[in-house]
């Protein structure tokens, strides 16, 4: 023990900077109590020196409680040694299994190493927002498996991840985890792939990373060593067993009868009942006591200081804040190894018993303790191998090993088949794979050389999955490269079973079945009908109370969110579907604001809130964002019980939400198959946004246009921060004709709030001839019913309007053309057209006027077609009723343009075609004054 203390001092004369950093951990362990100072585990010599002298990788298999954090703390000494440019470019990782785990030590070393500058940054949340620059300032990351997994997916992208010198993996022994532990796998691979590949790009590169690994349990620790090799050799080994533990661990597994046939909740009866006891006895001051989630912070911490202090003997807490509230006790009991996960029971995973049987024992307080498991008697033998560590690691990266084989795919690390077989070398798997091939199904009598080929195939095997579903393309050659599907499986971490669900979109599914069909994905740990119920409560705003199925809600929704996004993407890339993209783009959306997209309840969105008051504005009848501003912010207090300044506040939240409107404009150049609009987004609250915005910066709208055959016309995705800064966007787009019908469908998606979206419809005009079936003729004298649209407007300027609101002018009958031969051009069939149709007109004054004019047979006096004003004017009524006529011919129309020289000033003419045989004339027209 005072060996262990005379070697920290005797390193401390090496510099006076030196100095500080050792006395962070010396520190630590002289403010401890005396009983604690003795027990503390003493390394062997040469480990510590292998840690702080040299830059090997390390791997360290010691007991719970016996300080393998120094360790790690040693090993970023080193790291800080060994950095120049003021630490500039220090910058190191911790891992662990769980966040409750990286929350504890990102709070215990940022009070250690942030006094000496070391910024430290916790990434371990689920987001869509690139965390690249989240980190680009940190000097300690502390991180999950998965999380690390989604940055790295991208590490070539930047120049921030491989500047990762040093990476500490906290648990190692997760790697056999069925569910997590191939993501752990994988992430180390990565990390040396990044090394070898600085290597490869620069041979001269000093350039680094350093792995060090620990674990209570590493009953194969040279295995581990090997994994984690470099060009050195394998890792240094530190095994360490049960003596050296500072509190020494007196480990009972209890195993009760139950049949295959009895409730597995039968075992917990007894202890049920005396947790409904002491509930009900509500007994904290008799020394018992209970820790969840549900209860309100200040009571928690209430209860963790009573038990920390001894004033509280008796705890029940549940699994999940055992494993990552640090509350050592004397005696800790596990009632059960099942826990209810996903709708069905599930065996604990081994890391979360040993985090709860880490809790047994306080260094401070006691020299023994005591840890128990309850289980069935059918599993008995189970965990007493597993407390006894006699049972090897093993790899669970086969049985995943397709998704993150198109995420190496996606890096470019695989580019074919050989190149994949490398990979796997780097891989805990291969290690394993040579020394136990039973476990992965392979035969025991296989050489190296065999074995390689099996999980050649392996390889082979997944990459054709892969490439039937178009997320990769393979050559004769079996050359492999990734395509944008495959590459959005990777960005987004999305399971290869969950993208075949995307596939199967058809564009006609409504939101309930697209919900449905995503629910499959191995994403939602719940089964299907629990997470479609899960789902639509929240999205129809039904309230959840008990505590499981709220974190289940919590954890359906953070991967919603990631799943619906990849299927939206997915569906760009794939389909110009309208129905397929809009839907999903509605889908995204209403989980990204946990409403239906209809919802009454919108007012939900604004921040204070919540379920309570939301119901209360609804009740009220405020079901849009529109009636709460035109609403008093104090009756908005009256309605909701709130004092003031609740409701001016509640108000001006709503008010600095983004609205925009959209409108379309066909430009006049008409053509048989093509037209060309321009569309124009107005935020029409610009000004008041100015200074402050609801909405976040990353906020966005997205413009879907779709046409009759459910095509995407045009889609795009306008940033908040672009409307912000002029107000409006537009652009110009060509729509070709669609077969069905020349109406468009217009929406204006919203990224983040549900109640502000804008749909409405457009008719586009083309030239030519409107086709009725398979009919196409001629008509020498066609038949016109002209219908004059009146309007109530008290103004002077009357608009007359046609169907079409934005279409001005629209003039379609049934005048068939003559078919063309192909080497025709569109310009000379049009000329074609307009000489027949100027021949079977009959003769008008216009035409005779001309006529005259071109002959130059006789003067024309220009006078006689002057305005001359009559007598008798009558007056101009408010509005003009309908002017029907039948059987009128081209001479009509003619005659009614002639109006401006009499009554109006006619600004636009508008027909349009309503049918056979019918078309409607729109004038737009200012009455003159009289005189």
């Amino acid at each position: 023990m005072h060996f262990y203390y005379i070697h920290i001092i005797h390193l401390c004369i090496t510099s006076l900077f030196f100095q500080v950093c050792i006395f962070i951990v010396y520190k630590e362990m002289i403010n401890v109590p005396l009983l604690m100072t003795c027990c503390v585990v003493v390394f062997p010599s040469q480990a510590l020196d292998d840690v702080l002298y040299t830059n090997k990788n390390f791997v360290a298999c010691a007991p719970t409680g016996s300080g393998k954090t120094v360790l790690f703390e040693l090993a970023i000494v080193q790291l800080l040694i060994e950095a120049s440019d003021a630490w500039h470019n220090v910058r190191a990782v911790y891992m662990a299994p769980i966040k409750a785990l990286c929350s504890q030590r990102f709070e215990n070393w940022k009070q250690k190493f942030g006094p000496l500058g070391l910024n430290c940054k916790e990434l371990t949340g689920d987001t869509e927002i690139d965390d690249i620059f989240e980190i680009q300032d940190a000097h300690l990351i502390f991180t999950t498996p998965e999380k690390w997994d989604s940055m790295t997916r991208r590490w070539k992208d930047n120049r921030l991840l491989p500047s990762v010198s040093l990476f500490l993996i906290d648990e190692i022994h997760v790697v056999k985890d069925k569910t997590r532990g191939a993501t752990l796998e994988v992430v180390v691979s990565r990390m040396k792939t990044m090394h070898s590949y600085q290597l490869a790009v620069n041979p001269k590169s000093k350039a680094s990373t350093r792995f060090v690994a620990v674990s209570a349990t590493i009953p194969n620790i040279q295995d581990v060593s090997e994994w984690l090799s470099d060009e050195s050799g394998p890792a240094t080994c530190l095994e360490m067993d049960e003596t050296h533990r500072p509190v020494k661990l007196r480990k009972v597994v209890l195993g009760f009868p139950c049949g295959s046939n009895q409730n597995e909740f039968k075992l917990l009866l007894m202890w049920t009942s005396l947790s409904v006891y002491v509930n009900y006895l509500y007994l904290f001051i008799c020394g018992i006591g209970y820790h969840h989630a549900g209860m309100d912070v200040s009571d928690r911490k209430l209860i963790e200081e009573a038990f920390t202090v001894g004033d509280l003997p008796v705890l029940f807490t549940t699994s999940t804040l055992a494993i990552g509230v640090n509350l050592p006790a004397h005696l800790v009991v596990i009632k059960s190894t099942l826990h209810y996960v996903g709708g069905a029971c599930e065996e604990y995973s081994e890391a979360d018993l040993l985090q709860m049987i880490g809790r047994a024992g306080r260094p401070q307080f006691d020299t023994t303790a005591t840890a128990v498991i309850m289980t069935r008697s059918q599993t008995k033998d189970k965990y007493t191998h597993f407390l006894s560590g006699i049972d090897s690691i093993e790899s669970s990266l086969h049985t995943n090993l397709v998704e993150h084989l198109n995420a190496e795919i996606v890096l470019h690390t695989i580019s074919d088949v050989n190149m994949a077989l490398d990979w796997i070398r780097s891989t805990f798997l291969y290690i394993r794979a040579l020394k136990n091939p039973k476990h992965y199904g392979f035969s025991p009598e296989l050489d190296k050389c065999g074995i390689e080929t099996k999980l050649q195939e392996l390889c082979l095997k997944n990459l054709n999955s892969l490439a039937s579903f178009n997320l990769i393309t393979m050559d004769e050659d079996i050359n492999i490269k990734p395509t944008e599907t495959g590459k959005l499986m990777a960005r987004y971490c999305v399971a290869f079973d969950t993208v075949k669900q995307f596939s199967m979109v058809t564009g006609t599914e409504t939101l309930p079945e697209l919900i449905e069909m995503i629910s499959k994905g191995k994403e939602f740990s719940p089964s299907q009908k629990i997470s479609i119920f899960l789902i639509q409560a929240q999205l129809g705003c039904i309230p959840i109370q008990e505590f499981g199925l709220i974190q289940d809600t919590g954890k359906i929704f953070r991967n919603g969110n990631r799943v619906s996004r990849c299927m939206l993407l997915t569906c760009l890339f794939l389909s110009s579907n309208f129905s397929a993209r809009l839907n999903s783009l509605t889908l995204a959306k209403c989980f990204r604001a946990k409403l239906w997209e209809n919802s009454p309840y919108i007012s939900r969105q604004v921040e204070r809130i919540g379920f309570t008051l939301a119901t209360a504005m609804v009740n009220a009848g405020l079901t849009t964002f529109s009636k709460i501003e035109q609403t008093s912010p104090r009756e908005l207090e009256i309605i909701v019980n709130r004092h003031p300044p609740f409701g001016n506040q509640i108000k001006e939240a709503v008010s600095k939400l983004p609205k925009c409107e959209v409108t379309l404009e066909q430009i006049p150049r008409y053509s048989l198959s093509t037209a060309e609009i321009s569309v124009t987004v107005n935020l029409m609250n610009f000004k008041e946004l100015a200074s402050k915005q609801t909405a976040p910066d990353h906020h966005y709208i997205t413009l879907i246009i779709g046409d009759c055959d459910n095509n995407v016309v045009f889609q795009q995705k306008i940033l908040n921060t672009l409307l912000s800064k002029s107000g409006s966007w537009s652009k110009r787009i060509e729509v070709t004709r669609a077969h069905k019908g020349e109406e468009l469908s217009i929406h204006l998606i919203s990224s983040e709030y549900v109640g502000l979206d804008v749909q409405q419809k457009y008719r586009v005009y083309y030239s030519g001839v409107k086709r009725f079936g398979a009919e196409s003729c001629i008509r020498e004298n066609p038949t016109w019913r002209v219908q004059r649209i009146y309007t109530t407007e008290k103004t002077q300027d009357t608009t007359l309007t046609a169907p079409a609101p934005s279409n001005r002018v629209s003039l379609i009958g049934k005048i068939g053309v003559r078919k063309r031969s192909a080497s025709q051009s569109n310009f000379t069939s049009y000329l074609n057209n307009l000489k027949i149709r100027n021949e079977k007109l009959c003769e008008t004054p216009v035409k005779r006027l001309k006529m005259r004019m071109n002959d130059g047979t006789a003067a024309v006096s220009m006078q006689q077609f002057s305005y001359k004003p009559k007598d008798t004017l009558p007056a101009a009524k408010k509005y003009m009723g309908f002017l029907l006529a039948t059987e009128v011919n081209l001479l009509m129309l003619m005659k009614l343009t002639l109006l401006r020289l009499y009554y109006f000033d006619i600004h636009d003419v508008d027909i349009h075609s309503s049918g056979l045989r019918e078309v409607s004339v729109t004038l737009k027209v200012r009455m003159k004054s009289r005189s």
